[in-house]
């Protein structure tokens, strides 16, 4: 493996060609010279439509026989090359300005980041399926979602109120589902394990100036479209940028009761500061912090907290290099659901750390390329581990995808 993993992430950069076009077309524009959102239709109607394709693969220090990367995805497998996410999207942006608007977005997605981002009574619907713990046991390894069906209304007051009805992706963390807006291949613990991914509700957003705005609704919990529909939480934002949008700080929180019919609320916040320390070298920090009342499974709070960092630096117009360090605290085991190996009844809480350093390569308009290695470890006093099934307490993995955007 010492000799596979090089040679494929450098054989891959060299079967490039090197005069990768510099602009934003997609794979069927840079191909074929004809862009469907040229069309006079599109245009006059201001609707869009595209999407990408990401996969990759991934190599561990270990190699046990079920091919599971857990607890660590959305690269979940390992040895094995994964298509993550073939989306599709159709998108009518709205106009800001004197006049009221409208507009909406519908997202659907096929691969193995689909099973992440179903929400309960919708996507998780679609394909008939039975109970199991392996493929031909009821488990997909792909499957299909809509992380995203929502209409939007823009009304003139005073600057402008934004109003976002449906399905949609929810406003907590940094990192986010879409693969072509993270920088890394694989994803950080809080994101995977202390933060929603998608709502359904309404939101409203405004902008107070030209520095702050503020975002707020109503949304049946996280990750549910229909199954407790009476079960609303407060979800919102608050953001501020500077004036040369160097420095940014954004707020976020969701709260509310699990189900409708029992008082048990879940309160999680994230803290994101962005800066730009050269027109190349960029840093952001995140802290998470959530806590579940009465949680079912140890009968009574759990909380989880992070704190993770990032650091990414511009070499060129197609080359950058990024780490990334973060520190997961599932002080009870209920997030990531490690089970004590001699009773395997008991969760075990402990402290999640990893290391990430990567690339990110721009070798055509429509193709990148992201190489990463990581290193991972588990602290739970020698009560479980946490990798290789159960066996080890850390391990070391090199993974790369691609995204070919449309």
């Amino acid at each position: 493996m010492k000799k596979i993993i090089p040679s494929l992430i450098t054989g891959s950069l060299v079967l490039i060609p090197s005069h990768a076009h510099a602009d934003d077309a997609g794979v069927i524009e840079s191909l074929s010279g004809y862009n469907v959102n040229e069309t006079s239709f599109l245009k006059n109607n201001n609707i869009s439509v595209g999407g990408w394709a990401s996969g990759g693969i991934t190599y561990s220090s270990h190699n046990n026989q079920a091919r599971s990367n857990a607890p660590i995805s959305f690269n979940d497998r390992i040895n094995e090359v994964q298509l993550n996410q073939l989306n599709l999207f159709v998108e009518k942006a709205i106009n800001k300005g004197s006049n009221w608007d409208f507009g909406g977005r519908v997202d659907f997605m096929f691969g193995t980041d689909s099973r992440k981002t179903q929400a309960t009574g919708w996507d998780d619907r679609m394909i008939p399926r039975n109970n199991g713990n392996s493929p031909g046991e009821g488990e997909r390894f792909y499957d299909v979602a809509f992380p995203q069906a929502y209409a939007e209304i823009y009304a003139p007051f005073g600057n402008g109120i934004t109003a976002k009805i449906g399905h949609f992706y929810t406003l907590i963390g940094y990192e986010v589902v879409t693969s072509p807006d993270n920088f890394f291949y694989s994803h950080a613990y809080t994101m995977l394990y202390g933060e929603p991914f998608t709502h359904t509700g309404a939101l409203l957003s405004y902008d107070i100036n030209d520095n702050i705005s503020v975002t707020a609704g109503a949304v049946m919990g996280w990750d549910n479209f229909r199954e407790n529909p009476g079960a609303w939480n407060f979800l919102g934002s608050a953001s501020y940028t500077t004036d040369d949008d160097n420095t940014s700080l954004t707020v976020a929180m969701v709260s509310g009761d699990k189900l409708e019919n029992e008082a048990r609320n879940t309160t999680m916040y994230s803290v994101v500061l962005q800066q730009n320390f050269t027109e190349k070298l960029h840093y952001v920090l995140q802290h998470d912090f959530g806590v579940e009342q009465k949680q079912p499974d140890v009968g009574r709070d759990a909380d989880w907290y992070g704190i993770n960092q990032y650091l990414t630096y511009d070499i060129n117009d197609k080359l950058s290099a990024g780490v990334r360090g973060e520190w997961f605290r599932d002080g009870m085991g209920v997030r990531t659901g490690i089970l004590d190996s001699a009773t395997q009844t008991n969760f075990v809480g402990g402290n999640y750390y990893a290391v990430t350093a990567g690339l990110n390569y721009k070798a055509m308009s429509w193709l990148k390329l992201r190489p990463e290695v990581r290193y991972d470890w588990f602290d739970a006093n020698g009560k479980a581990q946490a990798f290789d099934g159960g066996t080890e307490n850390d391990q070391i993995a090199v993974a790369m995808d691609m995204i070919v955007t449309f």
